[in-house]
């Protein structure tokens, strides 16, 4: 049965091959972006039920007019899709408080926004999914990427509360961790870095920031793939609250909670002679 799919950030990356993948399986497509010619681009050729729109995800008013709009041309909203993000890099010293609240203004508030416009409309009909984009940052903490990962892990804990909300009425959300995909996500498109230079991290930053060049477009992930895994996943009758995507987001989730998991037993005695005797 066809479904309607809301998809932020479709101009480029994975945003655009979950569209593609959502179109090739019969599904209608909102595909949104902020510059609207640049998710045109990214469909030339392409045929099926697709709605294109320009979304800046930053706007809470402009995010209920094109979910609105998305409503009146297809009847409603089936699946979403918070995909609209980038990445905010350097030592957390280095960012100035202007580019740390502009990345939590995309990759949390934009997805708050898209996620309040859509809910009424799946609440209504007491279905829906939603898959947010976390990351491999959501889970693992990077050196140099603590403004990145710390948007991350607010996605997470804001969907895993959403989830409980919302399974009352049907509706099923699961946090996308993806690793590195095989997109432009490390160039300087996709990426920003701190502005502000600080002596004393100047040797790591510039490690980093050369390991991250270096492997731009060598990314193991192919995005077309984790197109096709979203559409089997939005099929699911149970889709799983956290899907994994790559070998190196499984190995290095699975690594972080075995840590997690060490690190609770070793402090055990401790963390339990805290409990009080009321």
């Amino acid at each position: 049965m066809s479904k309607t799919w809301f998809i932020t950030g479709a101009g480029r990356g994975i945003g655009a091959e979950v569209a593609k993948a959502a179109l090739a399986a019969g599904h209608n497509v909102v595909a949104t972006g902020r510059n609207r010619k640049q998710v045109q681009k990214a469909f030339e050729g392409i045929s099926g039920q697709l709605l294109i729109m320009e979304l800046d995800v930053t706007s809470p008013d402009q995010a209920d007019l094109v979910v609105d709009a998305a409503i009146t041309h297809f009847g409603g909203i089936d699946v979403l899709v918070n995909n609209a993000g980038y990445g905010q890099l350097g030592n957390f010293e280095e960012n100035p408080a202007a580019d740390i609240e502009r990345q939590f203004a995309t990759n949390v508030f934009g997805m708050f926004h898209v996620t309040r416009a859509v809910l009424p409309v799946m609440r209504w009909e007491r279905s829906g999914r939603i898959f947010n984009f976390s990351s491999m940052g959501g889970m693992v903490g990077f050196a140099g990427a603590s403004i990145y990962c710390s948007t991350k892990f607010a996605v997470e804990g804001f969907s895993e509360s959403l989830a409980m909300e919302l399974a009352q009425f049907g509706i099923h959300v699961t946090i996308v961790e993806p690793g590195f995909f095989h997109t432009d996500f490390l160039d300087e498109s996709s990426v920003r870095y701190s502005r502000q230079a600080i002596n004393d991290y100047t040797a790591s930053l510039h490690e980093r920031r050369t390991t991250y060049d270096g492997y731009s477009y060598q990314q193991a992930g192919d995005p077309a793939k984790l197109g096709a895994a979203l559409v089997e996943l939005a099929a699911s009758k149970e889709p799983p609250l956290r899907y994994v995507a790559g070998s190196d987001a499984v190995k290095g989730i699975a690594t972080k909670l075995d840590s997690v998991h060490a690190e609770i037993n070793k402090w055990r005695s401790l963390s339990i002679s805290t409990d009080g005797n009321f």
